[in-house]
């Protein structure tokens, strides 16, 4: 049986941890929208660039290289930066599950 005390400590250690969890939810969230602004705000200026250059192309072949280089660039970028998302996704889910964790391994002891 567990006594009143043993039952309200660890109510309180689960709220804690709840409430850690949800404050690494929010952070993480931020750096995961802010990374992706960054990543918007990048891209669109290269596809700006990238269009005033084609647009003075005189030459097929030109527009073709601009073209090329423009794609290889930006797939490089993508990938990158998607890298750079993808661990912090990583990131938030690991530090939202610690708090958490520790509830699932130290379950209240029973008084003798």
């Amino acid at each position: 049986m567990i006594n009143i005390e043993q039952f309200q400590q660890h109510r309180k250690q689960q709220v804690d941890a709840v409430l850690a969890s949800a404050g690494t939810v929010s952070k993480g969230i931020q750096e995961i929208v802010a990374a992706y602004t960054d990543y918007s705000k990048k891209s669109f200026e290269e596809s700006r660039s990238y269009v005033a250059k084609l647009a003075g192309m005189k030459s097929l072949d030109k527009a073709v290289e601009v073209q090329t280089e423009y794609a290889k660039g930006a797939y490089e970028v993508f990938t990158a930066e998607m890298g750079k998302i993808g661990e912090l996704y990583k990131t938030l889910v690991k530090e939202t599950c610690e708090p958490l964790a520790s509830l699932v391994s130290k379950p209240p002891s029973p008084a003798n």
